[in-house]
């Protein structure tokens, strides 16, 4: 389905140069006595990358066809990682290379949302705010009071960040996905 500069919508999908873009921002120029431009800022949906590209103003856009379906995370296998969409129960692979850090933010058995391009998995959407449990870290020291003392954890999905004195191992705790911050302790 092609669209006309007019019909641009924020984060709208459309297809240029063989690849699946996401519309970040757009202006639309009609300087005098030239032709009309159209700047898109995209986002390339299979590295992530955003650029910023120059189309004439006429041009047709070809929209790409993009679903994001919910799915469950249920094992790594190898450098392979399956998952199952929670509507039809069909199970897939995405490698480590579409998940990138996403994998830091999932644990078995969590929800994500996939954006998928005829069948083939472009990028993961994890949760703004996880929770996780803590695998590894040091015993804080009694009688260190300081206000916003904090130390090293490891989370068991592989994240590594500071935490307050008082959480230790096996806790669940509230992580920022954007930052990687630690928010609060789990319920």
């Amino acid at each position: 389905m092609t669209i006309s500069s007019s019909e641009i919508r924020r984060n709208m999908t459309i297809i240029l140069d063989d690849d699946v873009y996401q519309i970040l921002d757009w202006q639309h120029r009609q300087a005098p006595k030239a032709p009309p431009t159209l700047t898109l800022k995209v986002r390339q949906l299979k590295t992530g990358n955003v650029y910023e590209r120059k189309l004439q103003g006429n041009q047709k856009l070809t929209m790409a066809e993009v679903g994001s379906p919910t799915v469950q995370y249920l094992y790594p296998d190898g450098d392979m990682h399956n998952f199952m969409d929670t509507e039809t129960f069909e199970q897939f692979a995405i490698t480590e290379e579409v998940l990138g850090n996403a994998l830091k933010y999932i644990a078995e058995g969590d929800t994500i949302e996939v954006m998928m391009y005829e069948g083939v998995p472009l990028s993961v959407e994890v949760a703004p705010s996880v929770t996780l449990e803590i695998g590894q870290t040091e015993v804080g020291l009694r009688g260190d009071t300081q206000s916003g003392a904090t130390k090293p954890a490891t989370t068991t999905t592989g994240l590594v960040l500071q935490v307050p004195l008082f959480i230790s191992t096996g806790d669940r705790i509230v992580v920022n996905s954007t930052t990687g911050e630690y928010t609060g302790r789990a319920d």
